[in-house]
């Protein structure tokens, strides 16, 4: 397989494997993984441009594996009306690590129940059911939380002593750059509601879980969505056939994927779905 800048572009996770001896050149791709490249003479390409071009290798497809700690820490009840899906063992982590938090989604999860109003209405600019997921969580003490960064640069201009000079002089720069923001944060936990958005929504709260998760300032990310299959039928059934067809908006699957590239880097993250079987006529 040609490794090109096209082949590069389009690979989740590539590792490349040539003829040769010599020792092999390491660099990071654009999502993240990394590359391991030789020429096939043998030699090592010194850039990440050069390895793009016109060498040859095996290419590797490797997805994040997705595991199923759910299963074993998350009680029956709540798994009979949900799906899951997750990566890192991510409910297992949250329930050892931030216990209370654990504790308070799952009894949210307990309590929501799915309303006919909530499909047969067309929402808005956010709809019932985040409302509802939202209020129940700020009335346990979770908040709304953005992830800033402040960067403090010193510039420290020594005396010159034969000019008379004794003091040294310091120079302070600072910048500030504002960046992601959750729905919800609880002690280490990060957690979002995506019911029906736009699926770039997926990209920003994986980047900023695995913006956060790098910064050391959560354990585990989780996203509360929808699954497409069984939400579009309950719509069918309930009488509005043109309801949740787009295939661009936030669903499981659609964070499976993302999930499954490794865009959540290192951070444990859980995808809950909600199901026809959280409805209630």
């Amino acid at each position: 397989m040609p490794l090109t800048r096209e082949t590069m572009r389009s690979t989740r996770a590539i590792s490349i494997v040539t003829v040769g001896r010599k020792r092999p050149i390491s660099a990071r791709l654009y999502d993240g993984h990394m590359i391991h490249a030789l020429r096939t003479d043998g030699s090592a390409p010194r850039t990440l441009a050069a390895a793009c071009q016109g060498y040859r290798g095996t290419a590797i497809l490797r997805d994040v594996e997705l595991t199923k700690s759910y299963e074993r820490v998350i009680p029956d009840e709540v798994r009979e009306r949900y799906d899951f899906s997750e990566t890192r063992n991510a409910a297992a982590v949250i329930s050892s690590t931030n216990p209370t938090a654990f504790g308070e989604m799952l009894d949210v999860l307990r309590t929501f129940r799915l309303l006919s109003t909530d499909i047969t209405d067309a929402g808005g600019s956010k709809s019932a059911v985040p409302i509802r997921l939202d209020r129940a969580f700020r009335e346990l003490g979770w908040r709304e939380a953005a992830y800033d960064t402040e960067v403090k640069s010193v510039l420290r201009v020594r005396p010159y002593r034969a000019a008379g000079e004794t003091k040294t002089v310091e120079i302070v720069t600072s910048g500030r750059s504002l960046g992601y923001l959750v729905d919800n944060v609880k002690d280490r936990v990060a957690l979002d509601v995506e019911w029906h958005a736009k699926d770039g929504n997926l990209d920003r709260d994986t980047g900023a879980y695995r913006a956060f998760y790098d910064a050391g300032i959560i354990d585990a990310g989780v996203v509360i969505t929808r699954s497409f299959d069984s939400i579009r039928a309950l719509s069918i059934r309930l009488g509005r056939l043109d309801g949740f067809t787009t295939t661009t908006t936030t669903t499981i699957e659609k964070l499976t994927q993302r999930m499954s590239r490794g865009d959540g880097g290192g951070c444990p993250i859980l995808a809950v779905a909600i199901t026809s079987r959280c409805y209630e006529p």
